[in-house]
């Protein structure tokens, strides 16, 4: 399991770094080579004798969930025709770990109470790709990873992640949530790492989100501004992206982005038309495809010195209003530290 578990972690910083693919979802682990299945095992899965603890029923058409057999911790569901969850299925494993059912056909309603919180000891939960209009729980306060990607919610109760001082990742991308609907979601969480909101209905970045947060993602939604004073309530935050939503001037405040924390900023396509106040810690800066007509370089660089300069590696600047004769002359020493600068 440690190779596994690396192999996640190193996903997860993948998933950080530059300018990114939209999206590279998440590592999905399948079944072993077919070989020797556990007597114990249901007759529609396997459970390989040399990982006993796993059954893989992934990708079998399957339309229910057989009964999982004790001594299972890991079980992949993925990738089948299951509509829902019925009572007793998991009586015999309330202390599986990982419960991995992405891309099937479950909703709300079809979830009997007594299964999934059954699970008290519950770690991942991959629930992706199904058909969900809320959240399932109550959850196990032992998870650390919960995935609802791709399904319909339209709420999420305050009290869902209650408790959960243990969840590190939290993807909520693809759904029809509200900023509204998201309200004190994320008020109890002591140790989340990364939250993923893109691709919902928000038209405010998330309140109330931890102090812990690295990665922040609210890519297409319908957010114009950002609350003065947002991101100095987030100083571990490395990653922020908002492109694809609304912004403009009026809406970003001075120095909202001048936190010295801030690794990547990518406000791409959105109606900004002037290069916004950055920290000169900055790494990667993403402002293609706005209305930008002027480069003003004290919005990067102060003044540049042999000891105060930018760290920008990489600044986007296509799709604007601009060129490189809108280069001021000392853009070179402001960004001595910059491989890659595009303005078309």
């Amino acid at each position: 399991m440690f190779a596994l578990g690396s192999f996640l972690l190193a996903g997860l910083v993948c998933q950080s770094l530059g300018q990114y693919d939209y999206y590279d979802e998440y590592y999905m682990p399948s079944a072993p080579l077919e070989g020797v299945s556990s007597p114990t095992c249901a007759q529609e899965c396997e459970c390989p004798i040399n990982f006993p603890t796993a059954m893989y029923c992934n990708g079998r058409s399957m339309k229910f969930i057989p009964i999982v057999p004790s001594g299972i911790k890991y079980l992949y569901l993925q990738n089948n025709l299951i509509e829902e969850i019925k009572a007793g299925v998991f009586d015999n494993v309330t202390d599986l770990r990982w419960l991995v059912l992405d891309n099937n056909k479950i909703t709300s309603d079809k979830i009997q109470a007594g299964t999934i919180d059954k699970l008290g000891s519950l770690e991942k939960l991959y629930f992706s790709h199904n058909q969900l209009t809320k959240p399932p729980g109550p959850l196990s306060k032992s998870l650390d990873e919960l995935k609802l990607i791709g399904n319909e919610l339209s709420s999420f109760p305050a009290s869902t992640l209650s408790g959960m001082e243990n969840l590190t990742t939290l993807h909520l991308s693809k759904n029809k949530l509200t900023t509204e609907s998201i309200t004190g979601a994320f008020k109890s969480l002591k140790s989340l790492v990364l939250l993923d909101m893109s691709e919902n209905k928000l038209k405010k970045l998330p309140s109330g989100v931890p102090a812990s947060l690295l990665m922040l993602y609210a890519d297409n939604n319908e957010i114009d501004s950002i609350p003065g004073g947002y991101l100095a309530k987030l100083p571990a935050l490395q990653y922020l992206r908002v492109s694809h939503n609304k912004l403009v001037d009026s809406g970003i405040p001075a120095g909202v982005f001048n936190v010295s924390s801030l690794l990547e900023l990518d406000l791409s396509f959105n109606k900004l038309k002037t290069i916004p106040e950055i920290n000169e810690s900055l790494e990667h800066l993403y402002l293609q495809v706005n209305e930008i007509n002027k480069f003003d370089l004290t919005n990067i660089c102060k003044f540049s010195s042999p000891v105060n300069y930018s760290r920008l590696r990489t600044l986007r600047l296509d799709g604007n209003n601009l060129t490189h004769s809108s280069m001021p002359d000392d853009t070179a020493n402001c960004l001595r530290q910059a491989s890659e600068i595009i303005f078309d």
